[in-house]
């Protein structure tokens, strides 16, 4: 018999659109978006696919309980009001992996984790009639959030954040994960018959993923999950169902036209071997080449990339030429849209263009701008 959850996937800040999409073409029913996460309803079929198909979220969380405190009293009570025993059983390893708190009365992350733990043991000692938990069996690791009093509490499912798809083994200086690179590439219009190429694709993350998504590929259908041992919760055919599904749609025949460029030769190399990885490198051209010699004849093409953007102070000197290049090199291009995210504060100053659209995004610690360079749309084929 199937059980029914609610679910918490947290994303990137600004995302939360791209994820509702995806959760939806899933066909799960959204209960709550906020920022950073979105809620939704379904089964233990749910957890597994949510896991493997969604490429925007950062991990899938079981959703144990939500309430008001403002004391440690009231976390107490209310942790140990929630029925722990029909989530974890008697053998399981539990512990707070993580505790934030923004704008709450109860704000020290290692006591909210102590307290928390010590209410579900009282709960657990009581419904197991235990003393002593041997803790021997799965994991069932808790995040706990606070924001203005309000407490959520939800039980990880993923393991490893869903960034960490498998495939990127080596990565270079400054990389985009793999969440984020999906994301900004669901936010263009681009479709597998159109051209995308990154003219900094560093170690390929945006090649890659968007390799995947026109190939039908299933971000997570290389690796392992947490919750694949919860088998009080889930029964492994779910598991076995979902990879099943996963490999039915991948499709690695398709014609494709997506290109990475980096001007370090050894960067291009651990791009390849990333795709490789993937399943994907029979998709992608990857070339040592600079910028000052992009050039393309097709049109209605997507330029997507992550150019450097002066992490260092010596590398700063250099930003505004390397800017008016990537406008040269855009100009040039007939009929192409350009995804551009940076930090650089006068990137659109040297780009000589004001964008079209301009996202605010927090990568890691760094505020960040989606430029978005709209070009012309490609007239109708008209059926013949």
């Amino acid at each position: 018999m199937k059980k029914y959850f609610e679910l918490i996937a947290p994303c990137h800040f600004g995302m939360e659109a791209v994820l509702k999409k995806e959760i939806l073409d899933l066909g799960y029913e959204i209960s709550q978006v906020e920022d950073g996460r979105v809620t939704f309803l379904g089964d233990d079929e749910a957890i597994c696919r949510a896991n493997v198909f969604l490429r925007t979220a950062e991990r899938v969380l079981l959703k144990a309980g939500s309430f008001h405190a403002e004391t440690f009293e009231e976390l107490f009570q209310n942790i140990k009001n929630i029925s722990w025993e029909d989530l974890i059983p008697k053998d399981g390893k539990f512990w707070v992996t993580k505790a934030s708190s923004i704008k709450s009365k109860l704000f020290s992350p290692s006591d909210i984790q102590r307290i928390v733990k010590k209410a579900m043991v009282e709960r657990m000692k009581q419904a197991y009639g235990l003393e002593v938990f041997p803790e021997t069996g799965s994991s069932f690791p808790l995040r706990v959030f606070l924001y203005k009093d309000q407490v959520t509490v939800g039980i990880d499912t993923s393991g490893e954040s869903l960034h960490k798809r498998g495939y990127r083994t080596l990565a270079s200086k400054a990389p985009i994960t793999e969440t984020l690179a999906a994301a900004l590439i669901l936010l263009t219009p681009w479709k597998k018959d159109r051209i995308l190429v990154d003219p900094f694709c560093g170690c390929g993350t945006f090649p890659i993923e968007a390799a995947m998504m026109a190939a039908n590929m299933a971000p997570g259908m290389n690796r392992s999950f947490l919750a694949e041992d919860w088998e009080n919760l889930i029964p492994k055919k779910r598991w076995y169902e979902t990879i099943d599904e996963a490999n039915d749609l991948v499709d690695l025949g398709i014609q494709v036209d997506i290109q990475g460029y980096d001007l370090d030769g050894e960067v291009i190399k651990a791009a390849k071997s990333n795709a490789e990885a993937a399943g994907v490198e029979k998709l992608i051209h990857f070339q040592k080449r600079p910028l000052s010699a992009f050039s393309h004849p097709k049109k209605y093409g997507f330029l997507i990339t992550n150019p450097p953007y002066g992490e260092r102070i010596e590398e700063k000197e250099n930003l505004p030429a390397l800017y008016q290049e990537i406008g040269e090199r855009f100009r040039a291009l007939d009929s192409w849209s350009a995804y551009i995210i940076t930090a650089y504060e006068d990137a659109e100053k040297y780009i000589g263009r004001k964008a079209d659209k301009n996202r605010k995004i927090y990568n890691g610690m760094i505020k960040t701008y989606y430029y978005q360079f709209l070009g012309p749309k490609p007239p109708v084929r008209k059926r013949g």
